[in-house]
């Protein structure tokens, strides 16, 4: 806490069915001198998703939701729109497992600050919910794909989608000090959010409620983890078979080094023990939630601040309570961390050699776009008619082009504020397909704001 001047911190274990310890840190409210215990409340970010996924099963489980049918099936006005693919393939299953196709998208609604109006989820999901590359073909992360997890919960239900999680999810789980938002009461137990320079942050809101907009306290979340390790608890109502929750943890995407993704959870293999988690971090806001089904062990580490060492934390934590091989095994990897190697200059690859032509596609319109890769590396980027500029970071890795360019998107919700653009466009049948999100870079952040790319030679 010295090094990073994160405000304060809370901590829970839990292992064969206790909770070992849990603890808080530092100050809940800097401001107003409220000590953070484990008890407080924090905003818990991408943890969300998990949570949601597990209200989202108790419909499939009754059979009110096929995970193998159209999201479009379960929604309203707003629907999905199939420009890289078939909507129809942008299954439930796809959704939450992020491999529908759908592309990054974030944006923080701050209250007194913004100067704009949160649109509906049926305008959310008709501005964004694109399909920029085939769904199944590519995990790409995308919170407004819990957004819309979230709305086909409130569609099918009928019951708004905070008083469904309270009813369905934390009160037979027995998790008081759970919550989407900041229920009426709860005010005086919550974690203050701060930006990096340790300013109190306004309350903001979302339009992806189901992958960003939960607060709890570490003794509530080790708790909600300790229900995934399918401990049956005498004061926790089974609200989903085990078999469920083991189809929840289990991958769908392909094996990559930083892990798999099911239905709300990663996993990854950490030095020979499975791990199941999910991390969180946007504006004040840095959270881990991690369990060891073999070990039936839960550790969650939450913080008040962004770019926290949670990570750090946990391994600290598990290296004294799982077997001796993982705390041998970190030492020895620690041991071996070297510096990163600097990053090579980008040469043009010969597949992308040229000059490719087409557009951008926003909510509002279509717009001519350019990439000229010349002979010497450099990429320049002309989006409708403005001048060329120069695409920074450009990296070509596994089919990939990425990069980020000083640019403007052109649509009203984009240009309320300072952006740049960031390419992400994959190599399919001959042509470069994909996203370009307008992002903000300075703080505070408010939005990545994603269409879709289409290109040829």
């Amino acid at each position: 806490m010295d090094s990073t001047g994160v405000p304060a911190i809370a901590v829970a274990l839990a292992q064969h069915r206790r909770i070992l310890w849990e603890e808080g840190f530092g100050w809940a409210d800097r401001e107003k001198r409220i000590p953070a215990t484990e008890h407080t409340m924090f905003s818990l970010a991408s943890i969300s998703k998990p949570i949601t996924a597990t209200g989202l099963m108790r419909l499939v489980e009754e059979g009110k939701v096929d995970l193998d049918a159209p999201a479009n099936r379960y929604l309203g006005l707003g629907q999905l729109t199939g420009l890289a693919g078939d909507a129809e393939q942008a299954t439930v299953r796809r959704v939450m497992s992020h491999t529908a196709g759908l592309p990054l998208h974030y944006t923080f609604y701050y209250a007194g600050i913004n100067g704009d109006d949160e649109p509906t989820m049926d305008e959310a999901i008709a501005r964004y919910g694109i399909l920029v590359y085939p769904p199944g073909q590519a995990y790409v992360y995308s919170n407004l794909g819990y957004g819309i997890v979230d709305h086909i919960i409130e569609r099918v239900s009928g019951i708004p989608y905070p008083d469904y999680m309270r009813t369905r999810v934390f009160a037979p789980l027995g998790l008081t000090r759970m919550s989407v938002h900041i229920g009426p009461g709860l005010e005086p137990y919550v974690a203050q959010r701060y930006d990096s320079q340790l300013r109190p942050i306004p309350f903001y809101d979302f339009d992806h409620d189901g992958g960003s907009a939960l607060w709890a306290s570490a003794h509530d979340l080790v708790r909600f983890g300790m229900f995934h390790l399918k401990e049956h608890l005498p004061d926790q109502q089974r609200i989903l078979p085990d078999s469920t929750i083991d189809r929840m943890h289990r991958s769908v995407t392909p094996p990559s080094a930083s892990g798999g993704y099911g239905l709300g959870w990663g996993s990854i293999d950490e030095f020979g023990f499975q791990r199941v988690n999910h991390t969180g971090g946007m504006p004040g806001v840095t959270t881990i939630l991690a369990i060891y089904p073999r070990e039936l062990t839960a550790v969650v580490v939450l913080a008040n601040k962004a770019a926290t060492p949670v990570e750090r934390i946990l391994q600290e934590i598990l290296a004294v309570t799982l077997p001796p091989q993982y705390a041998d095994s970190l030492r020895v990897r620690r041991a071996q961390a070297r510096p990163p190697a600097e990053t090579p200059r980008f040469t043009t690859p010969t597949e992308l050699a040229g000059e490719w032509t087409g557009t951008l596609r926003t909510w509002q319109g279509t717009v001519p776009l350019k990439l000229v890769f010349q002979p010497d590396g450099d990429v320049l980027v002309t989006l409708g008619d403005r001048m060329p500029a120069m695409l920074n970071f450009a990296r070509w890795a596994d089919g990939v082009l990425s990069g980020r360019f000083a640019g403007t998107m052109p649509t009203p919700d984009a240009s309320r504020q300072r952006h740049s653009v960031v390419l992400q466009l994959r190599l399919f049948d001959g042509k470069l397909k994909g996203q370009a999100s307008a992002q903000t870079t300075d703080e505070p952040v408010y939005f990545a704001l994603t269409s879709y790319v289409e290109l040829g030679r």
